[in-house]
């Protein structure tokens, strides 16, 4: 009966909205992001990184780690709620602490590199797959910084030189803004924490910049230790050695496309559709009554009955 299909459909819908909202809520906890101006090592030594990726740096980071940075917007901690220190040890600050990034943690001078202006406007490109909020933490390492050493807690100040929360998204990418510390000068890390409020996540990287010894080395430009093409940006005096991704995230993480307009139902769904080149008559009028062809017949029908009858009558009266 009509009423009960209702019943039924009304109850299934309400059997599945609570996992539907299930789905829905757990989605946010997907964000993914990282540096990739200054590029951060995770995505310079990422297929996605360019010839940078090909640089003896990558190729021993990627050794080391026992396989590629495929997932380079992804290195995250649940839960540290601010206690980086304490969680994340001396020596493994660029991997996060985690065994699939610990490649990223080798104690070099060679690493793909942005060059920077000392007390220069910092605004740093951090792509990301899905809004959230969260507040994005810079470090730079203290002058004297020995890059062939392993990065440790104390190489970094105990306040960041840029603090901002909440930046929009745009275009794919966050942009942080900030004042560089102007007592730098050559190889340094440019230290990354951005500490989601609306996910239990916080992400870690590490930029690796160079700043010039003198006004002069400045003004030669000048590229990076990677192999990569330096690109120079207008206004800010930078060059970087990996190009920076398109703004579409990856292809496993993209948000889903519009379904385009459904096509016209199938043969088994319209009976007219298995043959159209066959005209419809339309009159305008309901089909509330027989069909042409069952008056034809039925008509035909009275007029044999009605010459039968004629022709038995005649009959008796010879």
């Amino acid at each position: 009966m009509p009423w009960m299909r209702s019943h039924r459909s009304a109850l299934a819908a309400a059997a599945v909205t609570p996992l539907l909202l299930t789905v829905w809520a757990a989605g946010p906890a997907r964000a993914h992001g990282a540096p990739t101006d200054p590029t951060s090592r995770v995505y310079a030594c990422s297929p996605d990184g360019g010839s940078a990726s090909r640089s003896a740096a990558c190729r021993a980071a990627v050794a080391s780690n026992g396989a590629p940075f495929t997932a380079w917007d992804n290195l995250r901690i649940a839960n540290v709620n601010g206690r980086d220190r304490q969680v994340v040890p001396d020596g493994r600050l660029c991997s996060g602490g985690l065994p699939a990034y610990r490649g990223l943690d080798l104690a070099r001078a060679d690493w793909p590199s942005t060059r920077l202006s000392p007390g220069a406007a910092l605004t740093m490109r951090y792509v990301s797959t899905i809004p959230h909020t969260g507040t994005f933490r810079l470090y730079l390492t203290k002058p004297g910084y020995d890059p062939t050493k392993p990065l440790t807690w104390s190489d970094l100040p105990e306040r960041p030189f840029a603090e901002v929360k909440d930046p929009a998204l745009t275009d794919g990418a966050y942009r942080i803004r900030g004042t560089l510390p102007s007592d730098r000068s050559g190889r340094h890390v440019l230290f990354t924490i951005w500490q989601n409020s609306s996910t239990p996540d916080t992400y870690y990287s590490c930029s690796d910049v160079v700043f010039p010894a003198s006004a002069s080395a400045e003004s030669g430009g000048g590229g990076s230790t990677a192999s990569a093409p330096a690109n120079k940006e207008r206004g800010n005096g930078r060059t970087t050695a990996a190009p920076s991704p398109s703004d579409k995230p990856r292809a496993s993480e993209q948000p889903a496309t519009a379904s385009p307009t459904p096509s016209a139902p199938t043969g088994a769904e319209n009976p007219r559709a298995k043959d159209d080149s066959t005209p419809v008559a339309s009159t305008g009028v309901a089909d509330t009554g027989p069909s042409t062809p069952l008056l034809a017949g039925g008509a035909a029908a009275v007029l044999l009955l009605t010459g039968g009858a004629a022709l038995a009558l005649r009959l008796r009266r010879r």
